[in-house]
């Protein structure tokens, strides 16, 4: 197969985004799990729950580290690959990433020390205001980086002069149309991913015969707050859904194999094959004025088939089609291990069912599988548009050759598998070691005082 700069590019961030996204997810929901986990330490003083502050930190640290050099490189790209979108674009991209680095990475790594280390060195309330800013900080860094990528989606608020994008009002560049349902539905995910590793980690542990208080909370706390989140993700995705068909309608005919727009009702294509070729899905397995009910809450809803849009302008339906699929499979399934919890600890047999611990490790990395998946459908669901409807993918790449940038996607996957999956291997190891049976009560050490009453450290006197 012969592939252009532009393939090549393009395959190039997506591989390292992929890479990327993971980490910041699992810092963005860990960063809360372990905010709550502190403040039922602090109400309780029970010890098991400092002690799953502190080794979830300890995970949290690395997915952390790993996220921000990851999310570096990326930001590297723009320039080298795609030059052609940050000169068209960079006036609404750039300061939108700079108020990401200016408002929650400064937030982050100003109190991550203190969450990681404060723990006997500050009081107990200041420690925990460390933890809950580094938990906002996740949170806002979130809002930025959704608002950039919202824009380019549903862009609003703008001019075009002499070929390039002029901010004019940066509450609508920001509250673009896609903006608020994309910000919930990725928020949700990261929780959602975190909610399926802890959940995970707790059966492992399960399975081979720990009770302690420590594993029982965390595998209990997880099953809680994915029987909360995955209805309300559903119900976050299907307004998502009525977005995108109003804003991006190809992206829904892609999703959907949609090729005829279909009159009085449309039928959902369950299962088949698009093929882009062809202009048709094949083997399609199809359910009556089912798509019509999902995507427009009408019986006989009408939704644009593929063929009204010219064939350089649709998405690659094979793709989008089994990626939404996936993921909506996938949120089904995370659906169906909160209900089951709920049934086994109604019957008092949570921790000791096998069986259900076992399919509960099986879950664990089926969040990041989704995760993955939506933001397949998301992206390639745009294309051919980088900026959509105002700029070409083919016309944002940098005037790079294929040589060149095969040569550093090379590079790129031999070090970060190496790399990146060292961290990765130290994350699993961590997991594996479990929190530390300890059930003794701790109390922070005695502070050093000098001569005049004062700390000797800085933050030793802080509360």
């Amino acid at each position: 197969m012969s592939a252009s700069a532009a393939d090549l590019s393009r395959i190039q961030f997506a591989f390292t985004i992929a890479f990327h996204i993971v980490f910041p997810a699992t810092s963005i929901g860990l960063a809360s799990f372990i905010a709550v986990l502190e403040g039922a330490w602090l109400k309780t003083g029970k010890p098991h729950y400092r002690s799953l502050c502190v080794y979830w930190s300890k995970i949290f640290a690395m997915a952390f580290g790993m996220g921000v050099v990851s999310g570096v490189v990326m930001a590297y790209e723009f320039g080298t690959n795609w030059a052609g979108f940050s000169r068209f674009a960079g006036s609404i991209t750039g300061p939108l990433l700079t108020y990401e680095v200016m408002t929650a990475f400064f937030l982050e790594a100003g109190f991550l020390g203190i969450m990681l280390f404060g723990w006997d060195k500050v009081g107990r309330r200041a420690h925990f205001a460390a933890t809950l800013l580094v938990a906002l900080g996740t949170l806002i860094s979130t809002f930025w980086i959704l608002a950039s990528n919202s824009w380019m989606q549903t862009p609003r608020g703008y001019l075009i002069e002499n070929g390039r994008i002029v901010p004019q009002d940066w509450l609508a560049i920001v509250f673009n149309p896609s903006f608020p349902y994309r910000l919930v539905h990725m928020t949700i995910a990261a929780f959602l991913v975190v909610a399926l590793l802890v959940t995970a980690t707790g059966a492992w542990h399960l399975l081979r015969g720990r009770r302690d208080p420590a594993v029982r909370t965390m595998f209990s706390m997880a099953l809680w707050m994915l029987l909360v989140l995955a209805p309300v993700q559903i119900l976050a995705g299907d307004q998502h859904g009525l977005n995108t068909l109003e804003h991006q309608p190809a992206k829904i005919a892609a999703i959907e194999g949609l090729w005829e727009t279909e009159h009085g009702g449309t039928a959902l294509n369950l299962f088949g094959i698009p093929d882009m070729d062809a202009e048709v899905t094949r083997d399609a397995i199809q359910i009556p004025h089912l798509g019509s009910l999902i995507l427009t809450h009408t019986w006989d809803g009408e939704i644009r088939g593929l063929k009204t849009f010219p064939k350089n302008d649709r998405p690659n339906s094979t793709i989008v089609f089994w990626s939404f699929r996936i993921m909506v499979g996938l949120g089904l399934l995370m659906l169906l291990l909160a209900i089951v919890g709920v049934a086994l600890r109604r019957g008092g047999r949570l921790f000791e069912n096998r069986l259900f611990q076992s399919f509960a490790l099986a879950m664990g990395p089926t969040g990041y599988v989704a995760l993955l998946m939506g933001w397949v459908t998301t992206e390639v669901g745009r294309q051919p548009w980088v900026v959509y409807g105002l700029m070409r993918t083919a016309d944002a790449v940098s005037p790079v050759t294929v040589q060149n940038v095969g040569l550093s996607m090379m590079i790129f996957v031999i070090v970060y598998f190496v790399v990146f999956g060292t961290g990765a291997w130290y994350i699993f190891k961590l997991i594996r070691s479990g929190p530390p049976i300890d059930d003794a009560p701790h109390e922070p050490e005695p502070r050093a005082q000098n001569a005049v009453g004062a700390g000797r450290r800085p933050l030793s006197a802080a509360d």
